[in-house]
């Protein structure tokens, strides 16, 4: 799998921009499952680390989007939830 869709390994998240949904792919692996992920939604104007100066409202978003997902992003490396929180949020 990693060579069908160019991953340099697993639990490691590379971008999809030619993608028409999801924004990101990585093989996530604990112990002996594996598993493919798309995550992220394509073109995100507020993904992304906080940037220098950035606004309450983006900050709220940010926050939002973590509150939401709180209990998939608990499920660890496993759920899309984790790596979108992980690399985009």
């Amino acid at each position: 799998m990693l060579k069908k869709y160019a991953l340099s390994g697993v639990n490691k998240p590379k971008r999809t921009p030619s993608h028409p949904k999801k924004s990101h792919i990585v093989l996530a692996k604990v112990g002996d499952k594996v598993k493919l992920i798309r995550f992220g939604e394509q073109g995100a104007k507020t993904a992304g680390k906080p940037k220098a100066g950035e606004g309450s409202k983006m900050k709220k978003k940010r926050a939002s989007f973590k509150a939401r997902h709180a209990k998939n992003i608990a499920k660890g490396k496993m759920s899309a939830a984790y790596w979108a929180n992980k690399v985009k949020w």
